[in-house]
């Protein structure tokens, strides 16, 4: 059975991670949760299948990533309740691949077939909730005693509206301009608090040590220009944290909104190398990226097909790119590429006769493609299924 469900893994996983994300609900935005289910799911269901696979007394470790992400979990302030059903909800979706591929294969009338695999199945959930728990909790204690976790909820309150004391967390909030940061390394703290005095800015942040991760607020009485920044990067000699951050934003709603911005700017942050990222720069990739069907939509829709090309598809994206970078002009595409003009001109021919459709009806979705694709985990992603 196990053998037969391997191949539809990609499916099961895909499937799997829509239903946890329903379940986990879309109004939890941290980044680095959202991130952490795509990489738990494919391990959790790998773990399940060999465990099946191998009999109820296999009794290997529970997959690190699925650990990490009840820490973070316990965190990011998702309930354990929430973490529970989300496990549940994929027990139980994944039953269902198991009871489809049996009545494929013409096994559903096996009846101690079935009851094994539900016997091993369920024993899986209870190993794997079990240990879920008692790393859930035991986050949420060392959280507690840390000096830092009263700032957090004073923090994480404001962020969604709540009323809260703010004279507790000694920064001026309603007569400033603030520029939301996210840092994100081993030495993200220092990083930040190197910026803010360089700056001559006040700063307000939250350390989440245990991922190496912080949440920061440039304050002060004039707005900050993002060039300020950007030049004391490249001077600062930090090449192992990487920033995501927002627009200067004015007064608690500035607060708010560049702290969101930062948030989004990590979802493409935490997927390259790059030492600083704004969301300015990157607002459509990280609206697709909040959102799997649009990824899907985008790269599945507009870069798969390319794969089947007889020129290959990453001629196709590479000759994509030159045109773009060369404002669409074929002439300069052909010089950038260092081919002749008429091939130019057949390869972009033989790309809109595979999509369906003028380049010039889809410039905007090719170019957000091809960004993505740069990307590297989501063009992978892609490749092995048209995505989740």
């Amino acid at each position: 059975m196990v053998e037969r469900l391997r191949p539809r893994q990609p499916e099961i996983e895909a499937a799997i991670l829509a239903r946890v994300r329903a379940v986990s609900g879309s109004e939890i935005e941290d980044a680095e949760y959202q991130a952490g289910l795509g990489s738990t799911v494919p391990a959790v269901v790998d773990y399940t299948l060999t465990c099946i696979e191998q009999g109820e007394d296999w009794s290997e470790p529970i997959p690190s990533a699925a650990i990490a992400q009840a820490r973070r979990a316990a965190r990011t302030g998702v309930g354990l309740d929430t973490v529970v059903l989300c496990y549940i909800a994929g027990h139980r979706l994944l039953g269902e691949f198991i009871m489809d591929e049996a009545d494929r294969s013409g096994l559903s009338s096996h009846g101690s077939l079935l009851r094994h695999l539900r016997r091993a199945q369920e024993a899986v959930l209870e190993r794997l909730t079990a240990t879920i728990a008692n790393e859930y909790k035991g986050e949420r204690e060392r959280v507690a005693h840390s000096g830092g976790q009263h700032r957090r909820e004073l923090v994480q309150r404001l962020l969604v509206g709540d009323p809260v004391d703010v004279a507790e967390l000694n920064y001026e909030f309603d007569d400033a301009w603030h520029l939301g940061v996210i840092a994100v390394g081993a030495r993200a703290e220092r990083a930040i608090r190197g910026l803010a005095e360089d700056l001559a800015r006040q700063l307000l942040f939250v350390s989440r040590t245990e991922s190496w991760t912080v949440w920061a607020w440039l304050g002060g009485r004039s707005n900050l220009s993002t060039t300020d920044v950007k030049r004391l990067l490249s001077s600062s000699g930090a090449p192992d944290v990487s920033l995501a951050i927002g627009e200067p934003g004015r007064g608690i709603d500035g607060w708010r909104l560049t702290h969101h911005e930062a948030q989004a700017a990590l979802l493409v942050a935490l997927r390259t190398s790059q030492s600083l990222t704004r969301c300015v720069d990157v607002p459509l990739e990280a609206a697709v990226l909040r959102h799997k069907a649009l990824t899907q939509c985008v790269v599945g829709g507009y870069l798969s097909p390319l794969d089947n090309l007889r020129m290959g598809g990453l001629v196709a994206r590479e000759t994509l790119r030159h045109y773009f970078r060369c404002e669409r002009n074929v002439s300069s595409t052909a010089n950038s590429l260092g081919v002749a003009r008429h091939t130019v001109e057949n390869r972009l021919r033989a790309i809109e006769k595979i999509l369906g459709r003028s380049l010039s009806t889809c410039l905007a979705e090719l170019e957000v493609a091809l960004r993505l694709d740069a990307l590297g985990d989501v063009a992978s992603a892609s490749a092995r299924l048209l995505w989740q």
